[in-house]
């Protein structure tokens, strides 16, 4: 099993969304790569924590490769969009993918310029170890499976995408 941290803007979506994927055994959303320990959603939400809605992802790295799970959250984010996803923005909503295997930098910055060769603009996902994460609170956990008419920034036409 491997792990990597996805920041996709408002993490309801991003999780409901990744979850779809063959391969991806478990996610939980959070808060990564912030300076405040142990943020509360309201401490990320006033944007004094630092930190970035993310999506912690397992996935077994024999069904489903890192490219191919990088190449598929590219699909749902503006990579070039700077603290802002869909309606939501500030610091929290900013994109980024945090890792904690050095190998794996190689593969996302091999997915990152193929992906950047698609855009005029310069890409602005951060890219970068992770050096922290604390679990959201429950309520956040799977949101749009409890809430399936709450509010996502991801068009439902990417939720019950065939495996690609």
């Amino acid at each position: 099993m491997k792990v990597i941290y996805l920041a996709g803007g408002c993490f309801w979506g991003v999780q409901k969304y990744l979850n779809q994927f063959k391969g991806v055994t478990h996610t939980v959303v959070g808060y990564a790569n912030g300076h405040t320990v142990n943020p509360t959603y309201q401490d990320v939400k006033s944007q004094s924590s630092g930190h970035s809605e993310t999506v912690k992802v397992e996935y077994d790295e024999n069904i489903l490769t890192l490219e191919k799970l990088l190449n598929n959250f590219y699909k749902v984010i503006d990579p070039t969009s700077l603290n802002k996803q869909g309606e939501d923005e500030d610091i929290s909503y900013r994109t980024g993918i945090y890792y904690v295997d050095e190998e794996d930098k190689e593969v996302i910055n091999k997915v990152t310029s193929k992906v950047q060769d698609k855009y005029d603009k310069k890409l602005v996902i951060e890219i970068c170890p992770l050096d922290n994460f604390y679990t959201a609170e429950e309520y956040h956990q799977n949101y749009l499976d409890k809430n399936p008419t709450g509010y996502c920034h991801i068009p439902l036409s990417f939720f019950h995408m065939e495996d690609e």
